[in-house]
């Protein structure tokens, strides 16, 4: 019958601790009215209670710090058990490894490493890769690691350790220490396509951890092709405030809307490459702290929104009055763009009336050619014969090479007013 040798004891332990800040005490009241049978007692209990506020015994305030109840300063946390509290995406993960000589020889080149295994990649996070020399009986060596966490989901930290005894025999023996890192923010985005080249980006912000957030900077690094405007903030009295008031926590489960107007630059402006297919937008970038100012950080990929589908031609408004005067005439600038970045167009225009709105002018005239990726600007007179918000409609552009026509309706929107009205204003 074979027999399994005995396991053999290894001359060094190994500790790890997960470094994390303090909690805040709460305090629970426990108070009856002084007619009820403890009277004064359980007042007279919080108002010794060291941990409580004086003066606000009852409202469950604390002036005391509580250290993580997983561990404590001696008791280290074992194999295969969580390290401690939650860990959120874009947090620093931070532990402290202690390996001890249990034994009373010294212990010869001793090597301590320490990596880090995600579902994607494995990751070396010990400060020294040098072997220490000799271990002497109750010594220790000591090492705290530090790793911004990237990714969601189970995190192994696995902690080897390879030594030789007094014998020349080499030992090896190594532990998994297994954590979850969470999801802290659920962010969705929005965008809205305006009729110029300008993108709105809308982006909503939710903490779904269990406790505040005080959000540091919400920014957006616009790709190489835009410039960004935050509208996140208004002007009073010449002082630049922000539209959520001047505190900036973000309570646990609520939600906040931070809003982008982003513009082409001047050189990617004119080209038709802009505004077709697939554009890439930015990143946004979000710095949060917690409640003793643990700092997190999370950056997003690269935005993308679905440009919207102008076609081969491109009809946009440059000028246009917000109100106008009844049956009296008004001009507006249109621009044409020739969208196609291979064929010269030969565009012809036509100006259909409405019930409401009606154009004055020659329809069915030459534009003359337009050739690709080029525009031309067109000054166009109306006039409304009734009053209210009117919508403009009914032009024309027909290409005479391929014989295809394309539409525009509901291009705008305009006030009609009558002239009394105007004069009251």
């Amino acid at each position: 019958m074979e027999v399994n040798p005995p396991k053999q004891e290894h001359l060094l332990a190994l500790k790890v601790m997960r470094l994390t800040k303090p909690t805040l005490f709460t305090n629970i009241p426990v108070t009856c009215e002084e007619k009820d049978l403890p009277g004064d007692l359980f007042n007279q209990l919080m108002r010794d209670d060291p941990s409580t506020v004086n003066g606000a015994e009852i409202l469950m305030l604390g002036e005391m710090l509580t250290l993580p109840q997983n561990f404590g300063i001696t008791s280290f946390i074992q194999l295969h058990s969580p390290l401690s509290t939650n860990i959120f995406l874009g947090e620093t993960f931070s532990s402290y490894i202690s390996v001890h000589n249990d034994s009373n020889q010294v212990v010869k080149d001793i090597l301590v490493k320490a990596d880090l295994q995600t579902s994607s990649q494995r990751l070396n996070l010990s400060a020294s890769n040098a072997a220490v020399s000799e271990l002497k009986p109750d010594c220790c060596i000591d090492d705290v690691i530090h790793h911004e966490v990237k990714e969601i989901g189970t995190h192994i930290l696995v902690c080897a350790v390879s030594y030789t005894t007094q014998g020349g025999e080499k030992m090896y023996f190594r532990k998994f220490f297994k954590f979850q890192v969470l999801k802290p923010l659920d962010v969705k985005t929005k965008f809205y396509n305006a009729e110029t080249d300008e993108v709105f980006l809308e982006a909503q912000i939710q903490n779904i951890t269990t406790s505040p957030m005080f959000m540091e900077k919400v920014s957006l690094e616009p790709s190489i092709m835009y410039n960004v405007a935050e509208l996140n903030s208004v002007n009073q009295a010449g002082e630049c405030v922000t539209t959520f008031g001047s505190r900036t926590y973000l309570q646990p489960m609520d939600t906040r809307q931070y809003l982008y107007c982003l513009k082409p630059k001047k050189e990617f402006a004119e080209k038709a490459g802009i505004i077709k297919g697939v554009t890439v937008i930015g990143k946004l970038d979000i710095v949060w702290k917690t409640n003793l100012g643990e700092r997190g950080r999370l950056q997003t990929s690269q935005l993308q929104r679905m440009a919207p589908g102008y076609g081969d031609v491109r009809l946009s408004l440059e000028a246009i009055p917000d109100t106008v005067i009844l049956e009296e005439p008004f001009h507006i600038t249109c621009k044409i763009t020739n969208c196609s970045s291979e064929r010269t167009m030969d565009l012809v225009l036509e100006m259909c009336n409405t019930n409401s709105i009606h154009w004055c002018g020659i329809s069915g005239r030459q534009l003359g050619k337009l050739h690709p990726s080029s525009s031309l600007c067109l000054a166009l007179t109306l006039l409304s014969s009734v009053q209210g918000l009117q919508s403009v409609s009914g032009l024309r552009l027909t290409d005479t090479f391929l014989k295809r026509t394309y539409e525009y309706d509901d291009i705008a929107q305009v006030c009609v007013v009558s002239s009394a009205t105007k004069v009251e204003s």
